[in-house]
C-alpha cells in the first residue's frame, strides 16, 4: 500500500468509521490534515516537508485541507528532531540606537534570503541576562549567536565569550562577535569587525590637513574596545601631522547626543581652545553642534565638526554632517553568511574586518 493509499472503506463488510468531531476551540492536528485530504498522515508530513515525491494531486489536497483547517506547523518541534533548520538570534545592548538598529537589518536579511527566522534580544547591558540569553538561545537549537557591540574586553570578558562559544559549539551552534575584537587562538567563534582605527585617523587627518591643528576629540567610554581603537586613531593622526596632543583636548564618554552636548558646552566655557571636533559618533556630533550653536558658534566657519557612523540624519543636518561612515548592514549580512556557511563547511574565515569610509559634506572648512 502507498502512503497515498486510505483504508479500504468500501469493501464488502467493511465497517463505516466513525469519526469524532474536532472541537471549534482546539488547534487543528496533522491527523485532522490527513483526513481531510483523505490520505496517511505519513503523506501530509512528507509533502509539507518537500523530502519526498508525491503527485501533484495529492499535494494540491494536502495543501487545501492545510489551507482550510488554517493547520500551522510545530516548527518547534521540528527543530528539536532536526528537521528545520535553526535561527539566527542577534543579542545586543539596546535596540534603538540607529548604527545597531543597521546591523539588526543586515542580519534579518541575509538570514530571510537564507530562509532562516531570526530572532532579535536585547541584553540593556545587563551580562546576566546575556548569559541568560544564550543559553536559551542554545536550548533553542539556534544556528548562530550574533553577539554585537563594544565591550570592555578584560579578562573576565575573555573567560565569559569561551564559555558561550564552547557551550554554543557543543550543541552545533556558533557564537559571532559582531564589532568586537577576536578571541584567543582556539576559541570556536567568528568574528566580524570592521576598521575603527583606521576610521578614526581617517577623520582627524582630514581635519588637519584642513589645517586645524587643536582638534577636540569626544571620544567613547574609556575601556571599551570600539571606543579606544578610535582613541588609538585620533592620536595616531595627530603623531603623523606633527600636531601636539593635549589631554584637555582628549575626552572621554557616552555615545550619546547629550554627552557631546555637555562635554563641547564644559569646552567652550574652560577655554581650552579649539577650532574642530571630532565627535566618537554622530550621535555625539549631534549634541556638540547644538553646544556650538547655543554658544553662537557657526559651523564651520568658526568651528569645523566631524561624525563617525554616517546615520541617516547625517546628511539633513545643517550643515550636512562630514563623517566616517561604518558598514553596519554588511557587517550584519556577514556575521550571518559566514556562520551559516561554516554550518555546511564552505566558510573558511574566522575573522573578517570591514573597511570604513570618509564621507566628505560641509561640516569642515580649511583655516589659514
Amino acid at each position: 500500500m502507498s502512503d497515498e493509499e486510505t483504508a479500504p472503506s468500501n469493501a464488502p463488510g467493511a465497517k463505516k468509521a466513525k469519526r469524532k468531531r474536532r472541537p471549534a476551540d482546539r488547534p487543528s492536528t496533522i491527523r485532522d490534515v490527513a483526513a481531510k485530504a483523505g490520505v496517511s498522515v505519513a503523506t501530509v508530513s512528507r509533502t509539507l516537508a518537500g523530502n519526498y515525491p508525491v503527485s501533484e494531486d495529492t499535494r494540491q489536497r494536502v495543501m487545501a485541507a492545510v489551507d482550510s483547517l488554517h493547520y500551522v506547523v510545530n516548527v518547534h518541534a521540528k527543530a528539536l528532531s532536526g528537521r528545520v533548520a535553526g535561527p539566527v538570534a542577534l543579542v545586543l545592548s539596546d535596540i534603538t540606537g540607529p548604527s545597531l538598529a543597521h546591523v539588526a537589518a543586515g542580519v534579518e536579511e541575509e538570514a530571510g534570503n537564507r530562509g532562516r527566522l531570526s530572532l532579535v534580544c536585547s541584553t540593556k547591558g545587563d551580562t546576566k541576562r546575556e548569559d541568560d540569553l544564550v543559553q536559551l538561545m542554545r536550548e533553542q537549537h539556534a544556528a548562530a549567536v550574533v553577539l554585537v557591540g563594544g565591550t570592555v574586553t578584560d579578562d573576565a570578558y575573555h573567560r565569559r565569550m569561551a564559555g558561550y562559544a564552547k557551550a554554543l559549539d557543543s550543541a552545533g551552534s556558533r557564537l559571532v562577535l559582531c564589532g568586537r575584537p577576536p578571541l584567543p587562538a582556539g576559541v570556536p567563534a567568528t568574528v566580524v569587525d570592521y576598521d575603527n582605527r583606521g576610521g578614526a585617523f581617517q577623520a582627524t587627518a582630514h581635519l588637519l590637513t584642513a589645517g586645524h591643528r587643536r582638534v577636540l576629540f569626544l571620544g567613547g567610554a574609556a575601556g571599551f574596545s570600539s571606543a579606544e581603537q578610535r582613541r588609538l586613531g585620533y592620536r595616531d593622526a595627530l603623531r603623523a601631522h606633527g600636531a601636539p596632543h593635549d589631554e584637555e583636548l582628549d575626552t572621554t564618554g557616552n555615545y550619546t547626543r547629550q554627552s557631546g552636548y555637555l562635554r563641547t558646552r564644559e569646552a567652550l566655557r574652560t577655554g581650552v581652545g579649539f577650532t574642530a571636533v571630532f565627535a566618537g559618533s554622530d550621535m555625539v556630533a549631534l549634541g556638540a553642534l547644538a553646544a556650538l550653536r547655543e554658544a553662537g558658534r557657526s559651523v564651520p566657519h568658526d568651528v569645523s565638526v566631524v561624525g563617525f557612523d554616517d546615520v541617516p540624519f547625517a546628511t539633513d543636518l545643517t550643515p550636512a554632517l562630514t563623517t566616517i561612515r561604518v558598514p553596519y548592514e554588511e557587517l550584519g549580512r556577514t556575521a550571518v553568511r559566514l556562520a551559516l556557511e561554516r554550518e555546511v563547511g564552505l566558510a573558511s574565515d574566522n575573522h573578517v574586518v570591514l573597511s570604513t569610509q570618509l564621507v566628505i559634506r560641509d561640516s569642515v572648512r580649511s583655516v589659514g
